[in-house]
């Protein structure tokens, strides 16, 4: 049957026109109950079940199906999963419509009235419908609904109807359900006391007329890590005025949550502040004690130089929240009995959320989800519902699935969906595969990797040509032949975006069939790659470059070690010693060369872990050894990256994926050139040329280490490179390589890039056909900004990783005295750099229960004076390292100044472990 309805609507021009809107409806729709006999079993989809298990509910002692309205889809189920949620539950909610259940939107009704109607005559036509069915399988259905006038009219019309929270408490088989239930609505779930802490939030159309006219920026909220006072406003839009907004204190933040979306209101210039220097964590008092945080704004604000003050505001509303379910820890309430804790997420970011659970005492010492559910103006923190037990805190399984949870990274397992896509075995190289590709199998190519690499995706070769000069070629895994646009298995990838390196496994982005096996260039086996070679001459210069599809067969898998022990022996002279050699005298010469150009030779302190090969616990911790190996190879992948980039832009210049760096703000160097300058040396910045040689004068003969220390910080002073859609930006420089143009085409098992990067160098050169998608820059641009994304979530979930693992490895070498340097002065503490270890990590000078010592900070220099002493940066001190267990919370590396010995600060060299713990212990004992 069809149903129209015809309106006119006048056009901006004057002229009127007619509007049809049909609704085709059906009348053999069944009920979707299985073996209804009211209507012949006729079902479309999943059929509900014939006799639904009994819940044993005190309200519903009949078998009976539910039937929620969208507020509680809504509230209860979405706010519990992931983004993407509520696409999958409306794409499984999409009935054809129903003549005996469609409703007519009435005159003077708005929308949410006819949807709340809508929904009360299909529950009302199941119940009719079912109460046809014999009297011993006859079953009912439940309207459950968080409105209460809509509760009420269902009622009214002989529906049975309860709020969600009625309805999950008369579950008395399942009493732990009533701790997951969402709070539907903030002014339901008001602390007691009436008094208001925070402004009101705008609404959206006062806050997008706002934003039009100027009077308010739109931008993302980023809370600081150190000092939960204080975030960060990165503003939208081109226009590089006010980039950054500075906003400080609790009334400020004004409920706005790391990652939202939100309007901020530009305070006048009079009122800018300076980004604070001090390190403040929310103690997570159980009470809305707003006074402590007030006193603590006291502190954020202190005299300073004009040109420190930024750009600063206040947050008026929300335009998004960005809100997904957080991993922590519960901390339980003081009062006996009490249902109402607060939770600590893992993410210092996040604030304490206060929920309601009746399992307190089952869930200390666990991590756990939890779910935010609303912000009254008169809460401290966020109300929200605890949603799931992970497991128990310090338990490694449980500890890595928060890692990755909290970092967002794809771990479940492969589906059978992706793996049907790949290659049956046993595999081997037929004639097909050969086809557009050249035989190289009889070459004398060989892998240098890391030791325990088992997904080599990377092989060299060099060998002399007949005219004297040399063939150089860099052989990558060809997994875009096994991975075709479009499938299960690309997808998954294409979303994954990344492999996911942690301290003791490997999130693969591809199935371990490739990843370990058919595209790993392991020694000995044939192996399908994608070739870029060049012919050289001794001087490394590049006469030719040509790239093919190839057939390749490693000589030899070597470690960086067994690669330089061969180069440095005097014994061997074999075929892969001697391309070898040859490549690592090339490598010295390009490298020399891109120097010279301006490419930046940085640093970061990488450390390596040595397991126990039992409990795989680490035993040893110790820096990352590089050789010239290491350097060998990271040549010729960059040298490759930079030919693919000049080809596919050539071929595809509007949708080439390349990769840029770009150059950092003048305003990222300040700390760098303050702390050269701290030990009178000069830093130019102007340009990456001139760093470059700055970095590589700035030495001290009496400092071996201060040039280390200051590529370190130069390191963090950098801006992170992207990935872009050379259609959607001008600017393609690399301001780390000193390359006008780069790419990822090296790393294809474990960069989803690196894939897109080898169908466009495939197409480019004949050897596969193009596809829709690998040439719209708009679905180009989308792709980078998820590998973007998952590109830097990989890295924090591997610093997460290392991190957890340096917990364990102190835990088990008790106290540690190790010499440090210090990084970064901050207000009331000193960031330090142990060099053995690779370990960073604070010396806070004010702690809680201890008289205040008296500081001065000068941010000019910058120095920190404690009594008579003074701290700059780059400084030598001898620090205490320990495990601090004292907050389950936040288990953290412990540092404690033993040099220079300033009383009442440094602690003594032969401290205990037991004068460490036992001050907490007698806290905990008398605050009981």
């Amino acid at each position: 049957m069809l149903k129209s309805k015809t309106f006119l609507k006048k056009t901006r021009a004057g002229g009127v026109m007619k509007i049809v809107r049909e609704h085709y409806l059906r009348d053999d729709i069944g009920c979707g109950a299985a073996g209804c006999a009211a209507c012949g079993g006729a079902h479309e989809g999943p059929a509900l079940e014939p006799q639904p298990q009994d819940p044993a509910s005190s309200l519903c002692p009949r078998p009976h199906y539910l039937l929620p309205d969208t507020n509680v889809l809504l509230h209860q189920i979405v706010t519990t999963w992931r983004p993407g949620t509520w696409a999958y539950v409306t794409s499984s909610l999409q009935p054809p419509g129903s003549l005996e259940t469609y409703v007519e939107q009435e005159q003077g009704e708005n929308s949410n009235d006819r949807n709340d109607r809508a929904i009360r005559v299909a529950a009302k036509w199941y119940n009719e419908h079912l109460n046809k069915m014999s009297t011993e399988n006859q079953l009912q259905v439940i309207f459950i609904t968080n409105d209460r006038k809509n509760k009420e009219k269902a009622i009214e019309e002989g529906i049975p109807a309860f709020t969600c929270e009625e309805y999950v408490k008369s579950l008395t088989a399942n009493p732990e359900l009533v701790d997951r239930l969402a709070c539907f609505c903030e002014e339901g779930n008001e602390i007691e006391s009436g008094k208001i802490i925070f402004s009101e939030h705008l609404p959206l159309s006062k806050l997008q007329q706002g934003i039009k006219s100027g009077t308010y920026l739109q931008g993302t909220f980023r809370a600081s890590r150190e000092n939960y006072l204080e975030a960060t406003i990165w503003v939208h839009g081109d226009t590089e005025e006010n980039k950054e907004i500075i906003v400080q204190g609790l009334k400020n933040l004004n409920r706005a949550i790391h990652e939202d979306i939100v309007a901020v209101e530009l305070f006048p210039k009079s009122q800018w502040v300076a980004p604070s220097s001090v390190v403040l964590h929310d103690e997570g008092q159980n009470e809305d004690d707003v006074a402590k945080d007030e006193e603590k704004e006291c502190i954020l604000k202190t005299t300073v130089n004009e040109k420190m003050l930024k750009p600063t505001g206040r947050v008026v509303g929300i335009i998004k929240r960005n809100w997904r379910p957080y991993c922590g820890m519960l901390s339980k309430s003081d009062i006996k009995e009490s249902r109402r804790h607060l939770f600590t997420p893992a993410d210092r970011r996040i604030p304490r959320i206060r929920i309601e659970t009746r399992q307190a005492s089952i869930l200390e010492g666990r991590r756990i989800i939890v779910a935010i559910d609303g912000w009254p103006r008169n809460s401290r923190y966020p109300n929200g519902h605890f949603v799931k037990n992970l497991g128990d805190a310090g338990d490694k399984e449980t500890e890595t699935e928060v890692l990755l949870l909290e970092h967002d990274v794809p771990h479940q397992p492969f589906s059978q969906a992706v793996l049907s896509f790949l290659p049956k075995m046993p595999w081997s190289i037929t004639e097909t595969d050969m086809k557009n590709r050249e035989d190289l199998r009889h070459l004398c190519i060989c892998s240098v990797d890391p030791p325990g690499c088992t997904d080599i995706d990377d092989a060299l070769h060099c060998r002399e040509l007949g005219n004297g000069n040399l063939e150089v070629g860099v052989h990558i895994a060809d997994v875009s032949h096994f991975i075709r646009p479009g499938n299960a298995l690309d997808q998954e990838s294409a979303r994954r975006g990344t492999t996911v390196y942690l301290c003791e496994k490997r999130i693969d982005m591809v199935p371990e069939l490739l990843s370990s096996n058919l595209c790993s260039l392991r020694c000995d086996v044939d192996r399908l790659a994608f070739s870029c070679i060049w012919e050289m001459n001794h001087n490394a210069e590049i006469l030719k470059t040509r790239f093919t599809k190839s057939a390749i067969n490693s000589k030899a898998s070597l470690t960086y070690a067994e690669a330089q022990m061969r180069i440095d022996s005097a014994s061997m002279n074999d075929d892969i010693t001697a391309s070898l050699r040859e490549l690592n005298k090339l490598a010295k010469i390009l490298k020399k060369r891109r120097i010279e150009k301006g490419a930046l030779t940085l640093s970061s302190p990488e450390v390596r872990f040595h397991m126990d090969s039992e409990t795989h616990d680490p035993i040893d911790l110790q820096t990352k050894e590089l050789r010239e190996t290491n350097s060998m190879v990271e040549e010729f992948m960059l040298l490759a990256n930079i030919s693919v980039a000049k080809k596919i832009h050539e071929e595809f210049s509007e949708h080439a994926l390349l990769r840029k760096h770009p150059a950092p703000p003048p305003s990222n160097y300040e700390i760098l050139v303050k702390a050269a300058k701290s030990k009178n040396l000069e830093i130019k910045t102007d340009t990456a040329k001139s760093l470059a040689d700055s970095l590589d004068q700035a030495e001290s003969p009496a400092f071996p280490y201060l040039n280390t220390l200051l590529r370190i910080l130069a390191t963090r002073c950098m801006m992170q490179a992207v990935y872009f859609c050379s259609g959607m930006d001008n600017d393609f420089h690399h301001y780390g390589l000193a390359s006008p143009i780069y790419t990822h085409f090296t790393s294809p098992i474990r960069r989803y890039a690196d894939i897109i990067v080898h169908r466009l160098l495939a197409v480019a050169i004949g050897a596969d056909c193009t596809y829709p998608e690998l040439t719209d820059k708009h679905k180009l641009a989308d792709l980078c900004k998820n590998l973007n994304f998952r590109h830097k979530m990989a890295q924090y979930a591997q610093r997460a990783s290392v991190a957890f693992h340096t917990q364990l490895f102190f835990k088990s070498k008790g106290i540690i005295s190790e010499e440090a340097y210090i990084l970064f002065v901050r207000k009331n503490a000193i960031v330090v750099l142990i060099p053995k270890y690779g370990l960073e990590g604070t010396v806070f000078f004010e702690e809680k229960d201890k008289p205040k010592s008296r500081l001065t900070y000068d941010d000019e220099i910058p120095s920190l004076k404690i009594e008579d002493t003074v701290f700059h940066i780059f400084d030598k001190v001898k620090v205490k390292i320990m495990l601090d267990s004292s907050n389950l919370q936040h288990q953290k590396i412990r540092m404690s100044l033993v040099e220079p010995q300033i009383p009442g600060i440094s602690i003594p060299a032969d401290i205990s472990n037991m004068d460490i713990n036992e001050p907490q212990k007698k806290k905990k004992k008398l605050g009981k």
